[in-house]
């Protein structure tokens, strides 16, 4: 810890040695991963602190790769080999094993970490759903790998979109985002996939918090409750000394062989971005900060969980740094949806059993709050020493890799005798898809809804297309307007629903 550095009152003394810090630049964002060199590799953006703009001069920054012994720093700049002009990045292995960085407008390709970099474009399709009005529309996106090796990413309004290597074309599924129905202004998502599900924190930089969402499939999101960070005592040391960074953005997670996340890092700044002048006592750097991984937890109950079950038999993993037979306050434990222990409530403990290493514990069912909806259960409560712990597992008899069927817009095609509609159906999912049902309809002013033709959709394989050609029961005048949306029926399965106004 030290005082001589810039920075407010509120950041000093700190530890400069965290993440990446200099006084003659000033670094944002960026994600650091550990690679096979054994060491920990971090793509960051920087300009000049003395650029006349202040920390507006970040629309010219320059892209760095630095690299530490440890994942929390200090991280040491070298030589970049071809990386150049970018902001905001995000670095990830594609499927083919090929090195990407991400940054606003553009992205870099390598053989390596090290270069040398590629600079080219991505290619998006938004599949019809694209709305014209939404500003800096693919800024800011995020991605992570699924378990065929596609993947899924988010852009900056919170749609989903999918590639089968990470470097061929994204293709967009979600017609609206996914965000939290409350007003924010959102942006800067980060999403990665544990061994149980899909995860996203999203920031709302006017509110200077952010968001936690859940997700089976990537697609269809759940919000849990509460702030899943906020300035404040984000960055307090054990020490008790707190960096009160006044805001943290940019956000990305490492993660474990699990998945699970272990450390956040952050883009921070030590006040308002209007108040970082140029040769000024203000800037801004990247930092680390550690995070409670969670516990591995597996559920042995081999039939659904729902509201009459009985018993909900729950084991709790050992770990080289865990040792679940002496470390937990078994009393403090719920176990159910997440919805309902997150508030003290879900089901309480009636036994345990060791078993090996590892502990069972049999929960009473009663109140464990699950439903069709619930997709993970979740284990909450505290060590013999009073900190949290908690973890999250996937339930019996739920499907984790489900077909994604999506439609792009119907086409209508007119003639003296008849109109022939043809939609283009597609999975985004990782399993082929089931005989499912495809209906065309039209929604008149009132939302009256007529059905205009209906059709089996064959079974379709991951990244593939079936077009389905259907003939309507209503013909449309040329120059006329309607609602049309089309809607995907299958067993056990949400409906999947695409509505557009189609001008004939």
């Amino acid at each position: 810890m030290t005082s001589n550095t810039w920075g407010a009152k509120n950041v000093i003394p700190r530890d400069i040695n965290n993440g990446i810090e200099a006084p003659n630049w000033s670094y944002w964002g960026g994600n650091t991963k550990l690679d096979r060199d054994g060491k920990y590799h971090a793509i960051v953006c920087r300009w000049p602190e003395n650029a006349e703009k202040g920390h507006f001069e970040w629309s010219k920054s320059t892209l760095v790769h630095a690299v530490s012994d440890n994942s929390y720093g200090p991280y040491q700049v070298k030589e970049s080999r071809g990386l150049g002009k970018g902001h905001n990045p995000e670095w990830y292995i594609a499927k083919n094993g090929k090195y990407v960085v991400y940054v606003i407008g553009a992205r870099y390709i390598s053989d390596s970490i090290n270069g040398v970099w590629i600079k080219s474009k991505y290619t998006f399709d938004d599949r019809d759903r694209k709305n014209t009005k939404q500003h800096n529309y693919m800024h800011n996106c995020t991605f992570t790998q699924r378990e065929d090796g596609s993947f899924l990413m988010i852009n900056r309004h919170g749609q989903s979109w999918f590639s089968k290597d990470g470097i061929s074309t994204f293709y967009r599924v979600s017609e609206t985002n996914n965000y939290p129905k409350v007003e924010g202004k959102f942006e800067d998502p980060f999403v990665w996939r544990d061994h149980v599900q899909y995860n996203m924190i999203v920031n709302d930089w006017l509110g200077r918090m952010a968001w936690y969402l859940r997700s089976k499939d990537g697609v269809n999101w759940i919000v849990d409750p509460g702030e899943a960070y906020a300035p404040g005592h984000i960055s307090k040391h054990e020490n008790g000394v707190n960096e009160d960074w006044f805001k943290y953005e940019r956000v990305k997670l490492n993660q474990d062989n699990y998945g699970r996340a272990y450390q956040a890092n952050f883009a921070v700044i030590d006040t308002l971005k209007h108040s970082d002048l140029g040769n000024d006592n203000h800037s801004s750097k990247w930092i680390a900060v550690p995070l409670n991984k969670g516990l591995l937890i597996k559920v042995e109950n081999k039939k659904n969980i729902n509201a009459d079950t009985k018993e909900i038999r729950v084991r709790i993993l050992a770990e080289d740094d865990f040792n679940p037979q002496k470390d937990i306050d078994i009393n403090s434990l719920r176990f159910g949806a997440s919805e309902e222990v997150n508030f003290g409530r879900g089901s309480k403990v009636l036994k345990t059993e060791n078993s090996g290493k590892d502990v069972i514990v049999t929960f009473n069912g009663k109140g464990n709050g699950f439903t069709k909806t619930n997709f993970a259960g979740k284990l909450l409560g505290k060590s013999i020493n009073g900190k949290l712990i908690y973890g999250y597992s996937r339930l019996p008899k739920v499907d984790y890799e489900v077909p994604i069927l999506s439609s792009r817009l119907p086409k209508f095609i007119q003639t003296e005798n008849r109109t022939t509609i043809e939609v283009d159906v597609e999975n985004f999912g990782q399993v082929a898809s089931k005989k499912s049902c495809l209906k065309v309809i039209l929604v008149n002013n009132s939302e009256k809804e007529e059905i205009l033709a209906s059709s089996k959709i064959p079974s379709i394989e991951p990244f593939e297309k079936n077009k389905i050609k259907l003939t309507s029961v209503k013909k449309f005048k040329k120059g006329e307007t309607a609602i049309i949306k089309t809607l995907i029926e299958q067993k056990d399965m949400t409906p999947v629903i695409f509505k557009k106004t189609i001008v004939f």
